[in-house]
């Protein structure tokens, strides 16, 4: 699309047009952004007013989606060399944006730029069908997954169907090598922009899923696969960023039986996706199934789940057909589509795959539609080391020096008035924030955990002050301290 050469001189105009995430955030205002999450030009267009410096003139073009005056153009970028690139189209006297180029960035872990992908469909409510090959830009999926990646310094990476390459992005930060697959040319094409301009070594390849890297281990893979579940369609029809060529949610089951084969010792696959809620049949177990015999720990967690109906809405609408003829005959599709598979709802969440190498996989299955701790990766990170500690035997588990979180706090809840509260529990500020409610054994044992005793000691003391068995009280309080490691809210001192 453009040489190295000219990759450069188009970053190096950027900069001097200031057409970087905070000055664009700057000179739009809260305003101009808020509209633009609302898919609304008018906002941040009535914030630049007449303006045509280049920076105005940068974020009409792209940003907003605008015609913008030849002459203006000219004087913030290349126009003949992003013609020629098929990234601008020059008509008469006006100019209007073919690829998408805009100012991104990630405060919590400097993964700042720039992101080329496709224009952004359904600017102020205008529909336009999108195209099989779209590239999606940065989207509220893309952002989950750039959340919950674990940030822990790794060697290799895999950005297993890249996209507009956003998580490459964010991957390069701490992986020492990137490789980035995509089965869409187009993708592809457009993602070796975004890194070029970010000055980001990748290695970008062709294939679909684990076919490019046959053979190759990673200690990290991040993946937002196609994971829509839509019918059936002929490849002109199929919006590739989206839909794969699998029934169901096929697609993602494939992407998790076929991890483990490509991750490294300690390795961790995370996947963003849906899965298929079936009638008469526990999701749980069917989802957890796809890791089975894999020897890895498996970790489920459905944020949201929707009905059929309002499933189907939501991606019909994404693909440009509201209001279109094709409405209600697609619509009708898809639910016959899904009855015949007996889909009766769609789980939508994350499995977290990890080669722990455990005599025993630890397998866990959640729905947790609470809010998080954004960026939630860290706390993810965490949780290999939380399990191992809450698998430890009793003995060991009482012979260590634990101390709640720094991200733990208390709250107690009750009558106004009252003497002593009606609940004590403890929450966590991190990660799912979690809370344990306690009693007073238990509050009385994790409140004395400040790693200076053993878990032995201060529940002997506790017995003593108590004037109880010490032996009843190791035994009542053991099961909530191991959920406590295992959340994260107890650990080693």
């Amino acid at each position: 699309m453009l040489t190295p050469e000219q990759v450069d001189v188009l970053r190096s105009q950027f900069l001097t047009a200031k057409y970087t995430i905070d000055e664009v955030i700057e000179r739009l205002g809260e305003a101009g952004q808020e509209g633009l999450g609302r898919n609304s030009t008018i906002p941040a267009l009535d914030v630049l007013g007449d303006a045509t410096d280049p920076q105005a003139t940068l974020i009409r073009l792209w940003p907003l989606q605008q015609e913008v005056a030849l002459a203006d153009v000219r004087a913030a970028v290349d126009v003949p060399m992003l013609a020629g690139a098929g990234i601008l189209l020059v008509t008469g006297d006006r100019v209007r944006a073919l690829v998408d180029i805009r100012p991104y960035g990630s405060p919590d872990d400097g993964a700042s730029g720039w992101i080329v992908s496709d224009l952004t469909p359904g600017l102020d409510q205008v529909t336009t069908r999108t195209r099989p090959d779209y590239v999606l830009g940065v989207s509220p999926a893309s952002t989950s997954l750039a959340q919950m990646t674990m940030r822990t310094p790794v060697g290799s990476a895999l950005d297993l169907g890249t996209g507009c390459g956003v998580q490459s992005l964010h991957l390069a930060r701490h992986a020492d090598h990137v490789v980035a697959t995509d089965i869409n040319p187009r993708a592809l094409e457009l993602a070796a922009l975004t890194a070029a301009l970010n000055q980001v070594d990748v290695d970008i390849r062709d294939g679909s899923l684990y076919e490019p890297v046959a053979g190759e281990r990673f200690d990290l893979i991040v993946t937002n696969p196609p994971y829509v579940m839509s019918p059936p369609t002929s490849d002109g029809e199929r919006l590739v960023y989206r839909e794969g060529s699998f029934s169901g949610d096929g697609l993602v089951e494939a992407v998790v039986k076929g991890a483990p084969e490509h991750l490294n010792p300690g390795g961790s696959l995370e996947v963003l996706c849906n899965w298929a809620i079936l009638e008469g049949q526990p999701w749980e177990e069917r989802v957890a199934g796809w890791a089975e015999g894999s020897g890895c720990d498996v970790w489920v967690v459905e944020r949201e789940r929707l009905d059929i109906y309002n499933y189907i809405e939501v991606w019909l609408t994404d693909a440009g057909l509201a209001g279109s003829p094709e409405w209600k005959s697609r619509y009708l599709e898809w639910i016959d589509y899904f009855k015949g598979l007996g889909i009766v709802g769609v789980g939508m969440g994350w499995i977290i795959l990890t080669r722990a190498e455990r005599t025993t996989p630890d397998v866990q299955v959640e729905s947790w539609p609470h809010a998080i701790a954004q960026p939630v990766g860290a706390a993810l990170a965490e949780h290999q080391a939380c399990v191992t500690n809450s698998l430890l035997g009793d003995e060991e588990i009482l012979a260590q020096n634990w101390k709640l979180a720094e991200h733990v706090s208390q709250e107690t809840l009750g009558e106004a008035g009252a003497a002593d509260p009606q609940h004590i529990v403890l929450r966590s500020a991190s990660g799912l924030r979690r809370a344990m409610e306690v009693d007073t054994v238990l509050g009385g044992v994790l409140g004395t955990c400040d790693g200076d005793l053993s878990l032995g000691q201060i529940t002997d003391a506790i017995a003593m002050l108590l004037e109880a068995d010490a032996a009843a009280v190791r035994a009542e309080v053991l099961p909530k301290v191991r959920q406590a490691l295992r959340d994260g809210m107890l650990v080693a001192a």
